[in-house]
């Protein structure tokens, strides 16, 4: 009986114990679901109705702060700029702001320039803010990256300072000869030579605005819209009747060799414009009597064989420090000998658009008083028309995918050159 009796109260204690444990279980998971956690710092419940659903399409980063300067909801873009580590903003002007705007609720904007992540360069990521009041407890800032916008601006306004000071070198000699000429009216030699200069400067005027014509065009057209096969052959007739004249002037022989009956897709007078800028150069550049090649050659390559355009001369080469600038607009490597040839620092970078809207690109190699070779590769005409059929988008990737690399210099000889000493031997034309 007693027995019985003990076992009845142990059993009846370890009921008890199991409610009042269940019960403490209970009431502390409670308190867990009620406790705010990180997850829910950036839940939709703290925000006003509808403004989850604006920043999320907003371009802008966004950040939504509180009473207490905790990011109660940011954008990934805000994260990416590093504007919020750790459940804080960041950057302390930005947040100074807030707090002025959550104090008397004037709505504040400024620009700032703060150091981009993850490089060690001390390269500036430009950046404007903008806080408001967003309800009674919250402040709302949203920032825009204005990087690339002054990039493009700086480049436009160097464009533009480049070319008044090249249209104001012809346009002031135009008129100081023709001054000349009146003064020198009684003298017919003098009138002449003075004409003769004004000729000069007047095709150096007219080469230039072509260029910034060609320029532009190439920059905004799409050279796919009225793509052709282009027989390569034909290409390279047409750049050496082009500089026939002056490598006769100077006595530079001019040779094409390679492979024969080759073809490219894209815009004929895009590709003649490119391939004739490069001899010319060579030509400009060139001492007398030294020897001017152009070959072309297939090469394969991962999406499909490329066709190799190769433009070597024996001229004054191109320095290391140079060769990272030659494509730039009105950059040259010689002002005062370019400003002596009618050079406009445009042909390259027409060059370098050409090449790149065709899905292709430009290398150079090239050593002080050895010579140099720009090489061109464009999509062979089958393989660069599958392609645009089936990515009419493609031009626009390759528009920003234009390059410029140099070969190892060695003894004279580039690796383009050493490509070509197995092609049959160029013909000769005079």
């Amino acid at each position: 009986m007693d027995v019985n009796a003990a076992v009845a109260a142990a059993a009846a204690i370890a009921g008890v114990l199991t409610g009042v444990i269940a019960m403490l279980a209970f009431r502390w998971s409670e308190r867990d679901q009620k406790r705010p956690t990180r997850t829910s710092l950036h839940t939709d419940p703290v925000l006003p109705p509808g403004v989850d659903t604006v920043l999320s399409v907003l371009r802008s980063s966004a950040v939504v702060l509180d009473e207490a300067d905790a990011v109660v909801k940011a954008s990934s873009a805000a994260y990416a700029l590093g504007l919020v580590r750790g459940g804080k903003l960041a950057v302390e002007p930005m947040l100074q702001m807030a707090r002025d705007t959550r104090r008397d609720g004037e709505i504040r904007q400024v620009e700032l320039d703060l150091p981009r992540r993850g490089t060690g360069r001390g390269e500036a990521l430009a950046v404007s803010a903008r806080v408001a009041p967003l309800g009674s407890r919250l402040v709302l800032l949203l920032v825009e990256d204005l990087t690339e916008a002054r990039r493009i601006e700086a480049v436009r306004r160097d464009f533009v300072a480049n070319v008044s000071h090249e249209l104001k070198t012809p346009v002031g000699a135009l008129s100081l000869l023709s001054e000349a000429v009146m003064d020198a009216s009684d003298d017919p030699e003098a009138v002449q030579r003075f004409a003769g200069r004004m000729q000069i400067e007047a095709t150096r005027l007219t080469n230039l605005v072509q260029e910034l014509i060609d320029l532009s065009r190439v920059q905004n057209d799409d050279p796919l819209e009225d793509a052709e096969p282009v027989r390569v052959d034909e290409l390279v007739a047409e750049a050496i009747d082009r500089c026939r004249h002056q490598a006769g002037t100077k006595q530079i022989t001019m040779a094409a060799g390679g492979t024969a009956d080759l073809h490219v897709w894209g815009n004929r007078g895009q590709l003649a414009a490119a391939l004739g800028n490069l001899v010319e150069n060579a030509v400009n550049y060139s001492p007398a009597r030294t020897r001017v090649g152009i070959a072309a050659r297939r090469i394969n390559a991962s999406g499909g064989d490329m066709i190799e355009l190769a433009v070597t001369d024996q001229g004054i080469g191109i320095s290391d420090r140079d060769k990272e600038r030659i494509f730039e607009r009105f950059y040259r490597v010689d002002p005062a000998r370019s400003r002596a040839t009618g050079g406009t620092g445009l042909g390259l970078a027409i060059v370098k658009h050409v090449v790149a809207s065709h899905g292709g690109e430009v290398t150079v190699w090239s050593a002080e008083n050895q010579g140099s070779t720009f090489t061109l590769r464009l999509p062979e005409a089958g393989v660069a028309r599958d392609r645009a059929q089936q990515h009419p988008d493609l031009d626009d990737e390759a528009g920003q995918a234009a390059h410029s690399t140099s070969g190892s210099p060695g003894s004279g000889v580039s690796p383009d050159q050493t490509a070509y000493e197995t092609l049959p031997a160029p013909e000769v034309l005079p």
